[in-house]
């Protein structure tokens, strides 16, 4: 891959959003293959698309482009609200790049992927109205909470100016679809369980350290009233899946690559 920007695209904007959206979309368009299914190259989007920026002209799977100079943080800005919630719960979302680049060399720093199925409500955060002197007055956005997401559902594509290797990208996102679960209340369990075991120090554990964060899940999940058997049944789940193995005597162990 060609990791530096063409900026020499962006001499005929002014704005300096639409310089950056330029030059970063021409660079996934030259340089990215489809992470879903390998093929070299993927398709630009017509200007004039509601969601996705970029499809596989193989596959048919959708992303979006987020771009930003330096790494991302917590939060990434996003589009109205209501339409991505729509999106999360009807499952059209796509799926999402993050590319950070350089700003003194534009250089591509990081890319990676967000797969759409570790998108819920949760880690969508609803922004203030605009005033009512704005242009838009009243209109309400979104940030994505990228920081709620589990490792598992960031897959590194480029990490601080190294390419990963591209089979090793597709085998990484094909094993995340193993936690593709359609029903949105039993995602968010599933992610908020695998939050907990990955922030846990170590390969092993114990269901009594998975219990240890009862109190963290009863506030997220006031609806049930038996969150140590919520606990139990996620781990079954990620056990199933390949994602830890279950040792005996309420041991547990990560499967490495864990995420």
């Amino acid at each position: 891959m060609n990791l530096t920007l063409d900026i020499s695209l962006a001499a005929e904007y002014h704005s300096q959003p639409q310089k950056i959206r330029v030059i970063t979309e021409n660079w996934v368009k030259e340089n990215m293959y489809c992470p879903r299914c390998g093929c070299d190259t993927i398709t630009h989007a017509d200007n004039n698309s509601p969601v996705k920026d970029f499809y596989c002209p193989n596959c048919k799977n959708e992303y979006e482009l987020k771009s930003k100079s330096g790494s991302f943080n917590k939060k990434i800005d996003d589009g109205a609200y209501d339409s991505m919630i729509e999106r999360i719960t009807s499952n059209s979302n796509p799926d999402f790049f993050l590319l950070s680049y350089n700003k003194n060399n534009y250089k591509v720093k990081d890319f990676s992927l967000i797969p759409k199925y570790f998108f819920i409500p949760d880690i969508i955060e609803k922004r203030r109205p605009l005033s009512l002197n704005a242009r838009r007055a009243g209109w309400v956005g979104c940030n994505i909470l990228i920081d709620k997401i589990p490792g598992q559902g960031r897959i590194n594509i480029i990490e601080n100016g190294i390419c990963n290797d591209k089979q090793k990208v597709t085998q990484k996102l094909k094993a995340s679809e193993r936690l593709y679960v359609g029903d949105l209340s039993s995602r968010g369990w599933l992610f908020d369980v695998l939050n907990c075991v990955n922030a846990i120090k170590g390969v092993n554990f114990s269901l009594r350290d998975m219990y240890s964060f009862e109190d963290l899940l009863s506030v997220k999940h006031p609806e049930n009233n038996n969150v140590k058997a919520k606990i139990r049944q996620q781990l079954q789940f990620l056990r199933d899946k390949g994602f830890i193995e279950f040792l005996g005597n309420g041991n547990y162990a990560k499967i490495i690559p864990f995420c």
